[in-house]
């Protein structure tokens, strides 16, 4: 196992494997930094054509995940009439992605060959989510591709120049920063103090059982504990990244610590949806105990959607499962980034080096992307907050929130079709029993805890949705 440690974790392509890159060559040298300039562009152009009166970016996010389609015949005609956005959208993505790793020290000689076999693949995933009996069969676009890039990665020995573009890093921070872009901040107040309440309680004692339980009782390294605590208790892969970096973790830490996220998330997908239904819970519920327990936000979309499904009611399970989990533990990403980069250089390293840490060491090792999300989410909000709720739902969100929504899909998909491509299973044996063991306990705790907040202790709020 490699003991170098990295000034940010991520994956072989990161420009966390390259030297340091402080000051400020980093605003373009960095993904973090890459990740907020492409998140807030997107959301300025599309504010820009919305007040315009223009549908081109809602016309250039297509995706063929909402078609419904019954038969092939049905998709070759949606393509055929579409080709020419895809092209341009094709193209845009390429340009965005392509130019930026490519300032970045990637070869497009590497990066062009393998994003089109990444873009291709995404449009493949959609159109299996966009077929009529995908919910049926929990056939969500992001699990799909999960699934997908797994059995591909490990079936099959595609080229070791191909990882230049499965940038897993890259694009699920491009994928926050459009997600705060979405998620206007007035919605975290509305949201009521009782999901943020849960969402909080969930993420504090979790965190804590899985780091306690790693490093006393397993004596696991301290740098992975407290990445695999974060992972199991917000945001799994997401967090588990900006944790790593905040902590300065090996590249092995995160690692384990995504391998079990997703291990688990998937397990999740089954069974949370099918003992709601055993135990009778209401569609808001179920909804909000899928949030405060599932790891991963398309695990959570698809486990809440199918169990909404179930129960008739699939928009309340979803709106229960987005203030929980998207909204109110999400949002602990930053705050457990400022207070794990805070024990990791004032404590840690300080007794492991005998100086005192710099203050700028805390800030190198922030994820700015988180920034992005909190900046892109206060803009929406200035933005949207002239406009009444009858014209939000009819004006603003079809032609402004859902365009960015669609984009947002776009990274997630890159995202999770990229983690299954660069997971190879011979390569995942330094998880250990002992980080499995401390993780799994974490997550009985966090199944448990979550069933007695949403199902007891806040019933009444979930029931009122």
């Amino acid at each position: 196992m490699n003991e170098k440690r990295m000034p940010a974790a991520g994956n072989e392509n990161s420009e966390a494997n390259n030297p340091v890159r402080s000051g400020w060559r980093s605003l373009y040298l960095k993904e973090d930094w890459w990740a907020i300039w492409i998140g807030l562009s997107l959301m300025a152009i599309a504010i820009l054509l919305f007040h315009q009166g223009s549908t081109f970016l809602k016309s250039l996010a297509i995706n063929p995940g909402g078609l419904k389609w019954t038969s092939l015949d049905q998709l070759l005609h949606h393509f055929s009439i579409n080709a020419t956005m895809y092209l341009l959208q094709f193209i845009s993505w390429l340009v965005i992605f392509g130019a930026s790793s490519r300032i970045m020290g990637v070869k497009l000689s590497k990066f062009i060959p393998s994003f089109v076999f990444l873009y291709i693949l995404s449009l493949v995933m959609f159109s299996v989510a966009g077929w009529v009996n995908a919910a049926k069969f929990n056939l969500e676009a992001p699990l799909v591709a999960l699934v997908v890039g797994l059995v591909l990665a490990n079936a099959v020995k595609l080229p070791a120049w191909m990882d230049s573009a499965f940038r897993v890093e890259y694009f699920i921070k491009v994928g926050i920063v459009l997600l705060g872009a979405t998620f206007p901040i007035t919605l975290v107040l509305t949201a009521g103090p009782v999901a943020i309440l849960q969402a909080t309680i969930i993420s504090i004692i979790t965190c804590a059982v899985i780091y306690f339980t790693a490093t006393r009782m397993f004596k696991l390294d301290k740098r992975l504990a407290a990445v695999l605590g974060v992972g199991g208790s917000v945001c799994g892969v997401s967090a588990s990244m900006a944790i790593a970096a905040s902590v300065n973790a090996k590249k092995e830490h995160l690692y384990t610590s995504v391998t079990l996220v997703v291990g688990w998330a998937l397990a999740m997908i089954l069974v949370l949806p099918f003992l709601s239904q055993a135990l009778g819970l209401s569609a808001g519920v179920a909804g909000a105990w899928i949030g405060t327990s599932e790891f991963a936000d398309a695990a959570g979309f698809a486990a809440a959607s199918a169990y909404g499904k179930m129960a008739g009611h699939e928009d309340v399970a979803i709106k229960a499962f987005t203030l929980m989990k998207v909204i109110g533990r999400d949002l602990w990403i930053g705050i457990w980034s400022i207070v794990w980069a805070l024990v990791a250089t004032i404590v840690w390293e300080k007794k492991e080096t005998g100086g005192r840490p710099k203050a700028g060491e805390i800030w190198r090792r922030f994820p700015k992307f988180v920034l992005g999300f909190f900046l892109a989410s206060m803009l929406m909000t200035l933005v949207t907050s002239g406009y009444s709720a009858a014209d939000f739902n009819s004006v603003v969100k079809p032609n402004l929130i859902m365009p960015l929504v669609s984009l947002r899909s776009w990274t997630f998909i890159f995202c999770f079709l990229s983690i299954g491509l660069t997971t190879r299973f011979r390569a995942l044996e330094p998880v250990g029993w002992k980080a499995f063991s401390a993780f799994t306990i974490g997550v009985v705790v966090n199944v448990i805890l979550g069933y007695i907040l949403s199902v007891h202790v806040f019933a009444e709020r979930w029931g009122a949705l």
